[in-house]
């Protein structure tokens, strides 16, 4: 049955970016069955999808290098704001599924997430009343959100005075000094806990920190800088379970962008008197990509002696629409359709339309993107060089990308492909 939320995005049709223009309406679930192949043409140009061979390898190199530590994953759901790929993460033994704000924890929640982390502070009267909502039309579930702040602390207290069935689980922030939010300390967050406790709002049930902006590439740098801020909050745990602040049964420790989470996975693990349950909060292992998160990774392998751990599941296609000058060609997609706010997208392959094989672009003349426009790449390569290399009108190219969070978020819809560009699969955005 579909959901009343999908409504919009699993019917699909002519209105929607990346649909056959001429084709009818379908529901999400019959897209597999039509036979669509990217490289006929079949589908209109820009096009984002998925590989499932990539996110089938993912799943399972995450859960495998989960389960060798003895923690728990609940990845950050921001990154693809999609339920099918939210069910496909729970089903390969993610905890639960992390959000950045209660709009997106209540998609999660209508679409059968039932332990949602808010990684981010709740305090504004709408949000804290969309979340009681929410609490009381999904009992079973579990939600709970971040504090920072007894400023934030007397908000929420304040509004539940008006509400007083409402009552929410919070994790206490430690932050890094100039970096996003967080108390800066020990002592501030001390009495930060210290106000959770007395007021009848809230639990504290555990403890969170985000170790991303510490990420340079630089190995001994970053393990310095991680070992440090884990200690501090592992510390501040010990510190809160000693003053009896904690109101759980199991300690919720919790940390872990994309960029170095295996330096984080080895504190997940405090011994803090008490059952604790270490988690990840990963959100890009699940498509990785070609350039800012495959430099990390390769840092990952390195540091964990293997040459393969996460694969680029996400590119995003499109077709030379124009050769208007030597060493120049326009690309039919841009800014609108691909992220660019680390990295422009790079080229991979190369295919005319119905060959149904694709050519790698390494050595193709040099081929690089250097501008966006709203609707168009700038593909450069060099005129000089052998012109069957050079890209053609009508040419179909396959572009990895930099930073998934920013390609998502410009997309409804986007199919799954396996490895001959078969479209097997779909899934639904709802950013």
């Amino acid at each position: 049955m579909t959901s009343p939320l999908l409504t919009h995005v699993s019917t699909l049709g002519p209105y929607t970016k990346g649909y056959p223009p001429h084709a009818p309406e379908l529901r999400l679930d019959q897209v597999s069955a039509q036979g669509w192949r990217v490289l006929d043409g079949d589908l209109p140009f820009p096009l984002a999808l998925l590989k499932a061979s990539a996110l089938d390898h993912n799943l399972q190199w995450m859960k495998a290098f989960c389960q060798a530590r003895g923690i728990d994953i609940a990845p950050h759901g921001k990154t693809t704001l999609s339920p099918e790929l939210y069910q496909r993460q729970l089903q390969a033994g993610a905890w639960g599924i992390s959000f950045a704000n209660v709009q997106q924890a209540g998609v999660g929640l209508r679409h059968g997430v039932e332990r949602v982390l808010i990684a981010n502070q709740v305090m504004q009267t709408v949000d804290l009343l969309a979340l009681h909502t929410l609490q009381q039309r999904h009992p079973q579930a579990r939600v709970v959100f971040l504090v920072d702040s007894i400023e934030q602390v007397t908000l929420i207290h304040d509004w539940q005075a008006q509400h007083p069935q409402a009552h929410f689980e919070v994790l206490l922030e430690l932050g890094i000094a100039g970096k996003r939010t967080g108390v800066r300390s020990i002592a501030q967050g001390l009495q930060v806990a210290r106000a959770i406790r007395q007021s009848p709002a809230l639990s504290l049930v555990g403890l969170e920190c985000y170790e991303g902006g510490l990420a340079t590439g630089q190995h001994e740098q970053d393990r310095q800088a991680v070992d440090t801020l884990m200690h501090h909050l592992a510390q501040l745990a010990q510190q809160c379970q000693t003053e009896s602040l904690l109101q759980t049964q199991e300690i919720l420790f919790t940390a872990g962008g994309s960029a170095v989470f295996d330096l984080v996975a080895q504190h997940l693990r405090p011994q803090l008197g008490m059952p604790t349950r270490g988690i990840l909060r990963s959100g890009c292992y699940l498509t990785h990509d070609h350039v800012q998160y495959h430099r990390h990774l390769q840092q990952v392998g390195q540091r964990l002696g293997q040459t393969q751990t996460l694969l680029p599941a996400i590119e995003l296609i499109s077709a030379v629409q124009s050769c208007p000058e030597p060493g120049l060609a326009l690309l039919t997609m841009g800014k609108r359709d691909v992220s660019y706010d680390l990295d422009l997208p790079v080229p991979l392959w190369r295919a005319r339309p119905g060959q149904r094989q694709t050519t790698p672009c390494e050595g193709a003349a040099s081929w690089r993107i250097t501008a966006l426009n709203d609707q168009h790449a700038y593909l450069r390569f060099d005129p000089h060089s052998d012109e069957r290399s050079h890209p053609r009108v009508g040419d179909i190219v396959g572009c990895g990308i930099s930073h998934p969070c920013t390609t998502f978020d410009k997309w409804r819809w986007m199919p799954v492909v396996d490895d001959d560009y078969l479209v097997v699969d779909a899934i639904s955005i709802h950013f």
